[in-house]
């Protein structure tokens, strides 16, 4: 199976743009409250410290059966970047598992932009070889279990890390 590389992906009102470098200064405000922090732990990075993350990140996964796939969220009538989303995609014979995250800066938050952002990288997932989405969401987080859930995936019962799997299989 060969690696799967972030393409742009557009929904009604946003633009996923494959993460590069350069996003670091922009997104490193959009980031910056560290609220955002509340059920990951960490703090916000400084555009430096976002700046060689991303570097590492568009380098892309040293393990050949891993792709990593990042994606910035632009709101097109504002032209701005408002967050994040990503899948993490686990190559195994003919078919391949995503884990997905997402992140919306404080300022856009309650607007939908995470669910429609979520539902458009889920729906670019399910048209390459990915067969299973899952998502890793913290018990309390209840705005991360809504998008989860209008992504189409659904609790499992499982624990990772102190966060229930969320899980979603894509029939072909």
């Amino acid at each position: 199976m060969s690696a799967i590389a972030a393409q742009a992906i557009s929904t009604r009102r946003l633009d996923l743009l494959p993460l590069r470098v350069e996003h670091a200064e922009e997104m490193a405000g959009v980031l910056s409250d560290p609220a955002l922090h509340a059920f990951i732990g960490g703090a916000p990075d400084t555009p430096q410290a976002l700046r060689s993350r991303y570097q590492r990140m568009t380098a892309g996964s040293p393990d050949p059966a891993v792709s990593w796939l990042n994606w910035v969220i632009r709101l097109r009538d504002e032209a701005c970047p408002t967050g994040t989303v990503q899948a993490t995609i686990r190559h195994s014979g003919h078919s391949s598992l995503a884990e997905i995250a997402w992140v919306t800066g404080t300022p856009w938050q309650g607007r939908g932009i995470a669910t429609e952002a979520a539902r458009g990288l889920v729906g670019w997932l399910s048209r390459q070889p990915v067969r299973s989405v899952i998502a890793h969401i913290h018990p309390d987080h209840q705005a991360s279990a809504a998008v989860a859930t209008a992504a189409g995936l659904t609790p499992t019962g499982q624990w990772h890390e102190g966060e229930i799997r969320w899980h979603r299989s894509i029939r072909r």
